[in-house]
């Protein structure tokens, strides 16, 4: 499992490196979309139950279009978007937190008509609500918005949001919300439903859902996380919720948390419940 997600790691970061010229763009999307199919086979093993059931039979199709890529022509045998063009960074990599800020200020709220719209998919890859089971609770999470002091100047901002178990493992597949496009002082709002891919009592003990938000960086031509938040299960209950937010980067194990600002700015969230008695 360990080599299959190190695997699409490092095709995402060959099909967005800003110096990947070997490549044309064609190729680009189709080394994309061998990234998704990775990431489904290694969710797949993850999930015994998952739906979307990526088999081994299917990942040894992938191997003769790894092959020959450079001469590969043919229609892709799945039906999947490619990976999002952002680029993926290990704990460490990302860059000081004030350093952003400062170069995203210099770049200018006006920066954004210069750049289309970008991974991910403006419509984002959140799925749908799971089957009811007699006796389960499932979960919705509405984000309304979030307080940040230079929320202006964002580009192409977004939420990805995971659930992981104590050792960062992620539990279900990965979502992201779509962009968002309304700004409102130092709130984004995005007002969208994020349906949690497992029922309530089948999360385990010490599980928490994250929200890292991300937003795209002009002068380093990537999609980068600014903060994120977490909820713990102790946290899951039907109405409201406003949940603080840490500095990047993301710490899944949540051993050393640094909040990101002493302003009141937080993640503004509603919670429902749905049981299936």
């Amino acid at each position: 499992m360990r080599k299959t997600t190190s695997l699409a790691r490092q095709l995402q970061k060959e099909v967005q490196s800003t110096n990947s010229s070997d490549f044309t763009e064609e190729q680009k999307k189709t080394l994309g979309k061998v990234a998704t199919c990775l990431e489904m086979r290694s969710t797949s093993l993850q999930c015994t139950q998952s739906k979307d059931e990526f088999k081994l039979e299917d990942l040894k199709k992938l191997e003769a279009i790894i092959k020959n890529i450079l001469t590969y022509n043919k229609e892709f045998p799945f039906d999947v978007q490619p990976v999002p063009l952002r680029k993926i960074l290990a704990p460490g990599e990302e860059e000081n937190l004030e350093l952003e800020e400062e170069e995203d200020a210099a770049a200018g709220a006006g920066s954004a008509e210069a750049f289309p719209p970008r991974a991910p998919a403006s419509q984002g890859t959140l799925l749908p609500r799971l089957p009811s089971e007699p006796g389960m609770t499932l979960l919705t999470i509405k984000i309304e918005k979030i307080g940040l002091k230079d929320a202006g100047q964002c580009i192409d901002p977004y939420m990805t949001i995971s659930v992981k178990d104590l050792n960062g493992v992620d539990l279900n597949p990965v979502q992201d919300t779509p962009v968002a496009t309304r700004k409102e002082d130092t709130y984004i709002h995005f007002s969208v439903d994020v349906e949690i891919q497992r029922h309530v009592e089948k999360l385990p003990k010490g599980a928490a859902i994250f929200f890292e938000f991300k937003h795209y960086k002009p002068k380093k031509r990537f999609t980068s996380t600014k903060c994120f938040a977490f909820m713990e299960m102790d946290e899951i209950k039907p109405g409201p919720i406003v949940i603080e937010l840490y500095k990047k980067p993301t710490d899944f194990k949540r051993k050393k948390l640094q909040l990101l600002t002493k302003k009141p700015l937080y993640l503004h969230l509603h919670q429902t419940l749905h049981k299936d008695s």
